[in-house]
């Protein structure tokens, strides 16, 4: 079994994810890369410095995650983090088409299932998976990906922060149920000494936003950081940004 704290970030071959892994293995962790295409995965880890292994786990098949925790079990013995980084965007807006008649028009279904599918469904299919491996832990931490987006009450201020975006029936309301799933895992796995919570990494430059963000996947990724490596009198099911508490 490893000496080293093992992670594993899911979505890490770019963005933010990579970023957390980076830093991660720059603690002196043993990282896992995950990565839907076993290519793309390779080649991030032959970029990034430490102890790094990739592992092929798209998030929204159960079947590579059981494969991915069976592996991590033969290799590691255990799993001490797991960041559920992995997510898509689209919109699905609850008005898609600019209608003169002022009559929304149907939310399209099948783009809501399928952003579901992944930023809420496949994050139970992983940290299912990966259960039994991070109880073997002294110290097991999950940190689940969300959005500022997926907070209902700066959504629904109309002054507030989030009043520019465009209304959404599939992004926002996925990284709210991974707010609420969060808070389920928390209270479940409270007893066990998991410490489990949500964070908002902010607006950062990064291929989902087209490049337009303005933080760096530094930054960005430095509350995912700092949640996977909290203490034992740290929180658990709450929800942060780098600056600190973020309201539901």
């Amino acid at each position: 079994m490893s000496e080293r704290k093992v992670a594993l970030v899911t979505g890490a071959n770019k963005g933010i994810g990579r970023g957390a892994a980076a830093e991660l293995a720059a603690l002196g962790m043993t990282v896992l890369v995950g990565a839907r295409d076993p290519r793309r995965g390779a080649a991030a880890v032959a970029e990034l410095r430490g102890d790094v292994h990739a592992v092929t786990l798209d998030v929204a098949d159960a079947a590579t995650a059981r494969e991915a925790a069976k592996w991590i079990d033969e290799r590691f013995g255990r799993l001490d983090v797991l960041i559920n980084n992995a997510g898509i965007s689209g919109s699905g807006q609850v008005n898609p088409e600019d209608a003169t008649d002022q009559i929304p028009s149907t939310v399209e279904l099948d783009l809501v299932r399928k952003v579901f599918e992944t930023n809420v469904f496949g994050v139970i299919s992983v940290t299912n998976a990966m259960l039994p491996l991070l109880r073997r832990s002294a110290a097991p931490r999950i940190v689940n990906v969300s959005s500022h987006a997926a907070s209902v009450t700066l959504a629904s201020d109309p002054d507030g922060p989030m009043a520019a975006l465009l209304p959404s029936a599939a992004y926002s309301p996925s990284k709210s149920a991974l707010c609420a799933l969060t808070v389920q895992y928390a209270n479940e796995l409270r007893k066990d000494g998991f410490r489990v919570n949500a964070v908002a990494p902010g607006f950062v430059d990064t291929d989902a936003n087209n490049h337009t963000g303005f933080l760096t996947v530094a930054q960005g990724a430095a509350v995912l950081v700092r949640l996977a490596t909290i203490g034992d009198d740290g929180p658990t099911g709450g929800f942060f940004s780098e600056e600190g508490p973020l309201p539901w």
